[in-house]
């Protein structure tokens, strides 16, 4: 079940490979996550010597939040993942000029993770194919349903 789709990253980032991380999260984090008030839309994913974390993720606090802690809505956040994906994933960000960008938030065996991507960016060319090609798509399928 998705929590947070980022539907910039799909017109933005040819996606190459999908990778599930587990989120390192405080207890009011989660909470807020579960009540829908995340944003991963100005994320991003960053690699800090053999650990990868997530950059920019918004969470809002919830107005029932504790006293003494005090939120920081986008704060550094690290995700876990097996140190051979790390490895691999180093590999090909620092070699072969890909990025990694988060694409959603969902729940898995009642843990919140994170699907990020592997990804080379897209020209504005491409772009406009990928608008063009969803567009005949759309027009193709109207055509079939009316002719039926």
């Amino acid at each position: 079940m998705s929590i947070v789709d980022n539907r910039k990253a799909f017109h933005d980032y040819f996606i190459e490979e999908k990778y599930e991380a587990g989120l390192v999260l405080e207890g009011w984090e989660v909470k807020a996550i579960r009540a829908g008030r995340a944003n991963i839309k100005e994320a991003y994913v960053i690699i800090r010597g053999e650990e990868i974390f997530i950059l920019g993720m918004h969470i809002t606090a919830l107005a029932s939040a504790s006293n003494h802690v005090s939120p920081d809505p986008v704060r550094t956040r690290k995700l876990l993942l097996h140190a051979g994906e790390i490895a691999k994933l180093i590999g090909k960000v620092e070699r072969a000029g890909y990025t990694l960008v988060p694409l959603d938030l969902h729940y898995a065996k009642g843990r919140v993770k994170a699907l990020i991507g592997l990804a080379k960016g897209k020209k504005q060319y491409d772009k406009r194919e990928d608008s063009k090609q969803r567009d005949w798509e759309r027009d193709k399928a109207r055509l079939m349903k009316t002719k039926v």
